[in-house]
């Protein structure tokens, strides 16, 4: 299943930097999100993106991760040629990452 079935995003942009928070509709599924989407798993499914590290931070009781991007939005939002290429276009990218449903095993 895609993580936008189960999880909405929120994102923010400063400098060079990007800044998505992924946020579980219910928090049962919580820990769908802890265990699949990793700061190594972002990075890859953004690798022409985003060229620097990516942090992750866990906020388990509000049933979210906060992704900290570096190098993501070529040079900043106010340098870069490139239309739409700051938070909000990534935090659709990242909703288009692939998990197993509940239930299923790991692929």
């Amino acid at each position: 299943m895609l993580l936008r079935e189960i999880a909405h995003a929120r994102a923010g942009d400063k400098g060079d930097i990007s800044n998505i928070s992924l946020i579980a509709y219910e928090l049962k599924d919580y820990p769908l999100l802890e265990k699949y989407v990793t700061a190594a798993r972002v990075k890859d499914h953004l690798s022409g993106i985003v060229h620097g590290t990516v942090e992750r931070y866990a906020l388990p009781a509000l049933g979210a991760l906060n992704f900290v991007m570096h190098h993501a939005l070529a040079g900043g939002v106010t340098r870069s040629l490139a239309l739409d290429a700051h938070g909000k276009t990534l935090s659709f990218a990242l909703l288009s990452i692939e998990i197993p449903e509940p239930g299923q095993p790991d692929s």
